[in-house]
This record gives C-alpha cells, structure tokens and sequence, in this order.
C-alpha cells in the first residue's frame, strides 16, 4: 500500500469510533506512555495538540502540564516553532489547530521526548503523517527520544514506503503495545 491509501483506510476505520471507544483508547495508550523509562525520565517534553481525528493529548496535557515541562509545535511557514504550554496562552493557528503563543521559543535540542502524532506506523518506526513533512523536519534535528502513538489499528503490518528525509520514531505505543524499534546505525 502506498502513503495515500495507508491514509484513506485509517481515515475511515477512524470515522467508525465512538466518543467512548477514542476516550478509552487515549486513556490506555497515554498511561502506557506514563509508564516508560523516556517519559519518567524525561523533564522537558514535546506533545502535540491533538485534532478531532487525533488520539486526543487533552486530558494528558492537563495531567502533566505543571508536573513536567511541556512544550507544543506551532507552525511557521514550512518548519515548526516549539514553545512551552500555557492553556491561557493557546490560540487557533494553522491547520485549525491549537497553538501556543507568543516569543519564548524553545531550541528542539533542549526536549528530551518528542510524543509524535501520525496516521499509521509500522514494526520499523515508520510513520505515514499529514504529508507536509513538518515533523520530519523537526525531527530530522533532534536526538530525543521519540515515540509514536495512535490507535491499535493504526500499527500496519506491512513496511511503510520511507522516503531519505523520513524520521523513524523509536518507540510505538498503541493501546494494546509497546513496540521498541532497534535502529541500524547509518
């Protein structure tokens, strides 16, 4: 299967679920995040904020958003700017997503756990994304740990077609796994 049908498919399996079913799969997934060595480990952490199609970051924000240091994207032109998370200081940006506002970015070589959204991932860490590139960007210049989450169904089975410039993740968290890819040094 090529991105575009990889893409197609989740989006449909996605359109079935419940309001029940999504909140108790982020609930799952997200108390496994908790329980990693990279979570506990980390202070200084990137999230995302979730979209209506996303497993939703909102209650996982608000648990840890004064208990460790979180910081969200915001879309600058073709690259991602990283500032800390302030619910006060959030506004609709590009996309129609959330985003924080104002000056105080943060350097991406200073976030120790990058939580990386995505449409699927497969047993290599390979991740289909929106198709923009902007997480394979920031990705690209950060040695973080990264860790992609999502559905049970949004782990495929078969390889994902990786492209130079694609960024594996190194950990996948569903809600029924824990998947560690072992990289091969380049």
């Amino acid at each position: 299967m090529n991105k575009d049908e990889i893409r197609s498919r989740i989006k449909a399996r996605k359109s079935l679920l419940s309001q029940a079913e999504k909140d108790c799969a982020a609930q799952r997934v997200f108390n496994r995040l908790e329980q990693s060595a990279a979570f506990i480990l980390a202070e200084k952490i990137l999230l995302y904020h979730s979209l209506p199609d996303e497993l939703s970051t909102h209650t996982f924000l608000e648990k840890w958003g004064d208990r460790k240091q979180i910081f969200l994207p915001r879309v600058n032109g073709v690259n991602l700017d990283i500032l800390p998370y302030d619910r006060s200081r959030m506004a609709l940006g590009a996309f129609h997503i959330e985003e924080p506002q104002g000056t105080d970015k943060t350097d991406i070589a200073e976030i120790e756990l990058i939580v990386v959204p995505a449409i699927a991932y497969d047993r290599r860490g390979n991740r289909v994304g929106r198709g923009k590139g902007y997480y394979d960007r920031l990705l690209a210049t950060s040695r973080a740990t990264k860790i992609g989450v999502g559905y049970d169904f949004q782990f495929v089975e078969g390889d994902i077609p990786a492209e130079p410039h694609d960024v594996a993740v190194d950990i996948v968290i569903t809600e029924s796994r824990r998947l560690v890819i072992h990289h091969r040094k380049r």
